[in-house]
């Protein structure tokens, strides 16, 4: 099964242009709920396409209410699975649309679902995408002028507008080209009329930008809310042919995602977010382990093995210890043949607690820090020195 794209809104779902273009999945569930109803609907309709098709796009755009963003992020993360994407597209609504039917369209092709995920951003940046508007009063997705916005209110003023992939505004007048830049590509043309007729859309703007097709459909209801107006008629444009798509998308170098292992084209992973490493950390799966062995603490080398002495119902014996001034400090048995005596206590008797710790005339190692004299705890402390006497 091919990876599902699916969207948040019937209005962003356009006709296939082929009977080979799988369809899109709606979610159906994905508008906020009053009581949060709607988050198990969209836990079970998301679950059932992971299922089914083992990875999922969701296609979203970017400027949606906060409110059913975090209900996404929600079913994402209750499911607490890796193979789910979602594609957050920052485009006016009949752009969302086309950009959705072309990932659709690559979906049959044999690229992996972090490619297609991933692509999104590549083939956002081939999509122009903008409107005719009676006024640009209330328009903040693309920089108005003081000139423009005052002319806005005159009466039959209309502006063509391109949003993406450079914002652009021109004032129009008569029937001429709006002058709007042309992409330098043949493109298929999708026109959406609203309050205002599609005429010099499909007319002169179409003739010179080159357009191969033209396709009308149904105004999305959040054009209005997007471009700031309802007197409008929107268009997008993009490229028709899959294969071209194809080559597109192959020509790019891949990745391979350091967190999940998906592969991505880009800098960014679209399932888990995880951005590419730099270039000198790229193709390590794991990063190698940063804490320090025992016993390399500070530049020291690691410290002798320490025996212990087993109890006599043990049967056995544990390894001697490897540095023998250790030894009579550890071993309550005889002390082994050329090591040092263990040292007498007060009353002349075998030394024990704390004495028969004391070494025998040893220094200490070099790497253990300066040399202390023992201070025998039966004696009196010297009397202490001031460094700052008092006169």
């Amino acid at each position: 099964m091919p990876t599902a794209v699916a969207v948040t809104s019937p209005e962003l779902v356009l006709p296939s242009p082929d009977r080979h273009t799988p369809p899109a999945a709606i979610l159906q569930s994905a508008e906020p709920g009053e009581r949060g109803g709607s988050l198990d609907r969209t836990l079970a309709e998301i679950h059932t396409l992971v299922e089914q098709h083992g990875h999922v796009l969701v296609v979203h755009p970017a400027a949606a209410p906060p409110a059913l963003v975090h209900r996404l992020h929600a079913a994402r993360a209750a499911l607490e699975t890796d193979r789910l994407a979602l594609v957050g597209v920052d485009l006016p609504p009949l752009g969302t649309a086309l950009l959705a039917l072309q990932l659709r369209q690559l979906s049959i092709c044999d690229f992996s679902p972090g490619v297609l995920a991933s692509a999104a951003r590549l083939l956002a940046h081939y999509l122009h995408a903008g409107a005719v508007l009676g006024s640009v009063a209330r328009l903040d997705q693309v920089p108005v002028g003081l000139k423009a916005h005052a002319k806005s209110w005159l009466p039959g003023s209309q502006f063509a507008v391109l949003a993406r992939p450079e914002p652009q505004l021109v004032r129009l007048s008569g029937d001429q080209d709006p002058g709007l830049k042309a992409p330098g590509f043949p493109t298929r043309l999708v026109v959406a009329e609203g309050g205002l007729p599609a005429e010099r859309v499909t007319g002169a703007l179409a003739r010179a930008w080159h357009v191969r097709e033209v396709t009308p459909t149904k105004l999305p209801a959040a054009s209005a809310d997007w471009w700031g107006t309802s007197k409008l008629t929107e268009f997008a444009a993009a490229i028709p042919d899959i294969s071209v798509l194809y080559q597109l998308v192959s020509s790019v170098r891949r990745e391979e995602c350091h967190w999940c292992g998906l592969e991505l084209i880009g800098d960014r992973c679209a399932f888990c977010a995880a951005p590419l490493p730099p270039p000198g950390e790229r193709g390590r799966r794991a990063l190698p382990a940063t804490r320090p062995a025992p016993g390399r603490l500070r530049g020291r080398e690691p410290a002798p093995a320490l025996a212990r002495t087993a109890p006599a119902a043990a049967g056995r014996a544990l390894p001697a210890t490897r540095d023998p001034r250790l030894a009579p400090a550890l071993d309550t048995g005889a002390a082994p043949p050329g090591a040092p005596q263990t040292p007498a206590g007060p009353t002349g008797g075998p030394a024990t607690g704390v004495h028969a710790l004391r070494p025998a005339q040893r220094e200490a190692p070099a790497d253990w820090g300066p040399h202390r004299p023992y201070e025998d705890p039966h004696q009196p402390p010297p009397p202490s020195r001031s460094r700052n006497p008092r006169p």
